[in-house]
């Protein structure tokens, strides 16, 4: 059966393969595909992966593809195919696998995209057509590992592994459970989406609870860092500026417009960042995020 190792007697071979047969098939097998010790003849049995390249030719090789009928692999998408599904690669040097659409997101905004990353093993139907099958829940709490204790607020490096209404359920690169409740989300997260997130606590159900949304001082914008780390430098946390400050001076000391300073004024402001005493012309930095994230 396609999508399987199999065993095959060598009945012929040239220059660059070996034809092998296998229950009356012949299969052509590369001999820069061989990975055996010994080298290969005419009448030798010989094993390999068959299956059919994208031309549809019959081929066996011995680079054998990270998932298997038994076996689970993690494999990279490489196109997505409306009305079909997302190819996936698998390791086979000349073929892509499909995901069906059958067992993708039911709304199209949480497919895969190229270059996503699914857990997947091969299943070959009636017609020897061979196809990638998403792991399910149950190969995810087998793969799990235990988290240590205290990680909130750390950062993991996350795959989406199912997407739903409700939320993403995740494993990280430690092998870590985790699920993104909708709420922490900037958008609904795709299947095999990869990213950065952040612990913010753990579940009754033994998983880690994370954010996918950037800390506050991560949204702060390159103007309003600037800003930022002015007042860290001064010693009392204070500059002689705010928004009725002269252009030109602003232009001198910062280097941006007095429209840009007011707009990075007017946020850290809002987030509670700075104060400004109009009185005394002067901005003073009173919370520090980078400082919270330490603390924390």
């Amino acid at each position: 059966m396609l999508g399987t190792v199999e065993k095959g007697k060598i009945i012929d071979e040239n220059e660059n393969a070996y034809y092998v047969q296998i229950d009356g098939i012949t299969y052509e097998l590369k001999k820069h595909e061989i990975t055996q010790d010994d080298i290969p003849k005419v009448g030798d049995e010989i094993e390999g992966f068959i299956y059919d390249n994208k031309h549809h030719d019959r081929e066996m090789t011995q680079f054998l593809p990270f998932a298997q009928p038994d076996q689970y692999g993690w494999g990279k998408v490489t196109e997505v195919r409306p009305g079909l599904g997302v190819f996936v690669d698998v390791g086979l040097p000349d073929k892509d696998v499909v995901l069906s659409m059958d067992d993708l997101p039911r709304k199209k905004e949480r497919w895969p995209r190229r270059d996503d990353r699914l857990l997947v093993r091969l299943e070959t139907d009636y017609k020897d057509r061979i196809w990638a099958k998403l792991a399910d829940e149950n190969i995810f709490d087998q793969l799990a590992a235990n988290f240590p204790n205290n990680m909130n607020n750390q950062n993991v490096f996350c795959t989406v592994y199912a997407s739903r209404e409700i939320g993403a359920f995740v494993l990280t690169d430690d092998y870590y459970l985790g699920f993104v409740h909708a709420s922490q989300m900037p958008r609904p997260m795709r299947l095999g989406e990869q990213f950065k997130g952040r612990v913010i606590g753990v579940s009754q159900y033994g998983r880690l609870n994370l954010s996918a949304l950037p800390r506050a001082f991560e949204e702060i914008d390159d103007d309003a860092q600037m800003i930022l780390m002015s007042l860290r430098r001064r010693e009392t946390k204070t500059l002689p500026f705010y928004d009725k400050s002269d252009a030109q001076e602003i232009k001198s000391y910062f280097g941006i417009s007095k429209s840009a300073f007011k707009r990075a004024v007017g946020h850290l402001l809002k987030d509670g960042l700075i104060e400004e005493n109009k009185d005394a012309g002067t901005i003073t930095l009173i919370k520090d995020p980078e400082e919270d994230v330490d603390d924390e």
